[in-house]
């Protein structure tokens, strides 16, 4: 193999914040070219920059709650506080959206729209754009088309990357939700090669991050998605030295797969709904607290 020079992005018609942080990073890092950015053309009612700057409730949004709360039942209630948050002041920075096709660092790449063929949730890119990848792209990282299957998967050399935001021999499926609701103090991040597997490529970069000060769940998605603006441009170094070789994890130490039909019932959602209101709470008292409160506090360690 040579070393990858060239990738290609798969993306929804925006990317968040986080994400175009991280094709910067890897551009600075590296020397690789960005010739291709593939939309999904699917995808075709959705807000872009207008969802940054939103700071009131309109009628949109409760009809919105309400066509939710068909499919995610309970876990509406969480997604609602959601945005209570950012009504409060919560920016939510990492997660704005920016039009994919004006993003500044993909001004220089082909931008192409297409609408892949779906059957039971996995889609599948059609052929002239499969090919298109496989001919200008040695890689291709995936910001979009949910779960993908097929040919495009094995027509760049060095395959398709995508996140998984944890670690996919402990969570796989949902990642930050469940990690949130049992407690943990750590949370990874794998980057990894697809294959026709939920959550159970190869890995081709991984770390992890303590959750410590991580007040809500959103807190552990944006500490998660800085860890993968580092991570995108480790995998891809990864990708270029020989003496790295991504690893293949067996199906037996693979983690649990977290279905999101778990998070809509009540006991999940609610316990997640409490915390984030408990964690909100907390930091809104700490962030009140006097500098002198909080330098005679003792630590936890100093006990």
């Amino acid at each position: 193999m040579t070393k990858p020079a060239t990738v290609g992005i798969l993306t929804e018609p925006y990317l968040y914040e986080w994400q175009v942080h991280a094709i910067e990073r890897f551009q600075e890092e590296t020397d690789v070219e960005i010739p291709l950015v593939v939309h999904n053309g699917d995808t075709t009612e959705y807000e872009a920059e207008s969802w940054n700057q939103k700071k009131r409730v309109g009628l949109d949004d409760i009809v919105q709650f309400f066509d939710l709360l068909q499919e995610e039942r309970a876990w509406t209630f969480v997604l609602a506080e959601r945005s209570i948050g950012r009504l409060l002041g919560d920016e939510q920075r990492l997660w704005h959206r920016h039009t994919a096709e004006r993003v500044d660092c993909l001004a220089d790449a082909a931008h192409v729209s297409c609408e892949p063929r779906t059957e039971n949730g996995w889609n599948e890119l059609p052929d002239e754009i499969v090919d298109r990848l496989a001919a200008e792209c040695d890689v291709v990282v995936r910001f979009g088309f949910g779960l993908i299957r097929g040919a495009v998967l094995t027509a760049p050399e060095y395959g398709v990357l995508s996140f998984h935001p944890a670690d996919i021999r402990n969570y796989r499926g949902m990642g930050p939700p469940p990690i949130f609701h049992d407690g943990r103090t750590h949370a990874g991040s794998t980057l990894q090669r697809v294959n026709e597997s939920i959550d159970g490529g190869e890995i081709v970069a991984y770390d992890d991050v303590s959750l410590q000060d991580c007040h809500t769940l959103w807190d552990v998605f944006d500490r998660i998605a800085l860890k993968q603006i580092e991570l995108l441009a480790d995998g891809i170094s990864n990708l270029r030295d020989p003496t790295v070789d991504p690893e293949s994890v067996p199906d037996d130490q693979l983690g649990e797969m977290y279905y999101r039909d778990r998070r809509r019932t009540l006991a999940f959602s609610g316990r997640v709904l409490a915390k984030n209101v408990a964690g909100r709470i907390r930091r809104r008292f700490e962030r009140n607290r006097s500098p002198e409160e909080q330098i005679d506090r003792p630590s936890k360690s100093s006990n």
